[in-house]
């Protein structure tokens, strides 16, 4: 099922109790603000001859401090799981969208577009962007391009690189996966981070599928943090089309990073409806929704790049996948550490190769930007070989 309709489109209508709440404008991959704790609530006090933290070895403990325990509380329910002003959002998406008519034009075709999620529950929309003419069958190379953000969306400072890549050959298509913001309450609250999201996002192969001039033999997938991690996520399936990937910047650990992070990034997980638990309480779960876990299931060419300065994925995080494809994927994986580069727009070194002016739409680059963004084309260029026209043949 699919439809495609100019940037007019009007915003489909389409957590925890403290984690985001929407800014009209988001920043690139963070969750955008943190509601209070809950309340406090009246403990009672321990029974007599009882310790007041019951249970632990050695003597006694202190009494709770009440301060503290909401500071570290993390409810395990979906009611919880913050609201924002969806409206808002919705109005924000739109005001953007609008801008697309002018930044494409006599470049690029810029749509919008929906298809259904393998999962079956709802339909996803999603951004396309192709050459103007286009070649005849399977003539174009595609690839799928995520957004990041816990709870994020696709941006139009993504537009500059995404002029690039359809100038190389490619069709590109950026899903606003369910968990994404300015489409309203039903597709935020269904985030399913690590779960159902990495379905939204391979069904675009679907939608691609449909397009003839596109050669679904030579489709990749890239993303950045979050949508670094989908893209690992599903290149590490056991099945799925992709004939290359890259992630940079990738969240690649759960298990570490809601330990990392704290509570107020804590929230934003456990209460979202197919979780509703820390990685303590949910183990499997979180081991299964960690891509470091299962790095030994990748079977085609995987490039990542991260940043020592990266203040959202830390290093410390990052170091992880990176160690783990260096050592048992040698012949499939392309690592490169970024030492310190030049900052990005949002969260020092996680943004360092999307340094975009928001007004210009122009890449605003460092040298760490020029360098990642040269060996990324390059690294899809002997995979997907975006210049061949196979509707000429051979």
């Amino acid at each position: 099922m699919k439809s495609m309709q100019s940037f007019g489109w009007s915003a489909i209508g389409i957590a925890m109790g403290a984690a985001v709440t929407v800014a009209a404008i988001s920043s690139p991959d963070q969750g955008q603000g943190t509601a209070p704790p809950p309340p406090a609530q009246q403990q009672p006090p321990p029974a007599q001859g009882q310790r007041a933290g019951g249970g632990g070895r050695g003597a006694a403990q202190a009494p709770i401090d009440e301060a503290r325990a909401r500071q570290l509380y993390v409810s395990n329910k979906f009611e919880d799981h913050a609201r924002p002003d969806f409206q808002a959002a919705i109005d924000a998406k739109a005001r953007e969208d609008a801008r697309y008519a002018d930044a494409c034009k006599g470049l690029l075709e810029c749509t919008k577009v929906t298809y259904r999620s393998s999962v079956g529950d709802m339909d996803i929309p999603a951004y396309l962007f192709q050459p103007l003419t286009k070649r005849g069958p399977r003539g174009h190379a595609a690839m799928i391009w995520v957004h990041g953000g816990v709870h994020g969306n696709w941006a139009i400072t993504y537009l500059p690189f995404v002029k690039e890549a359809v100038a190389r050959g490619y069709v590109i298509i950026a899903p606003e996966y369910r968990g994404s913001t300015g489409y309203g309450e039903a597709l935020h609250m269904a985030i399913d981070y690590g779960g159902k999201e990495v379905d939204d996002v391979m069904s675009a192969m679907g939608y691609l599928k449909t397009l003839p001039h596109v050669d679904s033999d030579r489709v990749g997938m890239m993303g950045w943090s979050h949508g670094g991690y989908i893209t690992l996520l599903s290149l590490f399936r056991d099945q799925h089309p992709f004939k290359a990937g890259a992630a940079i910047v990738p969240v690649t650990n759960l298990i570490f990073r809601l330990s990392y992070k704290g509570p107020s990034y804590q929230r934003s997980f456990s209460t979202q409806k197919e979780v509703l638990g820390l990685p303590f309480e949910k183990r499997d779960l979180y081991v299964a929704r960690s891509p470091v876990y299962h790095v030994d299931k990748l079977r085609v060419p995987l490039l990542v790049h991260v940043a020592t300065n990266d203040t959202d994925v830390d290093f410390v995080e990052d170091q992880q996948i990176v160690d783990a494809l260096r050592s048992r994927k040698p012949d499939l994986a392309e690592t490169k550490v970024y030492v310190d580069p030049d900052p990005g727009p949002a969260s020092g070194g996680h943004t360092f190769s999307r340094r975009v002016n928001p007004q210009t739409l122009e890449r605003n680059d460092s040298p760490a930007q020029i360098d990642s963004w040269n060996r990324t084309w390059v690294f899809f260029e002997w995979v997907l070989r975006p210049y061949w026209d196979r509707s000429k043949g051979s």
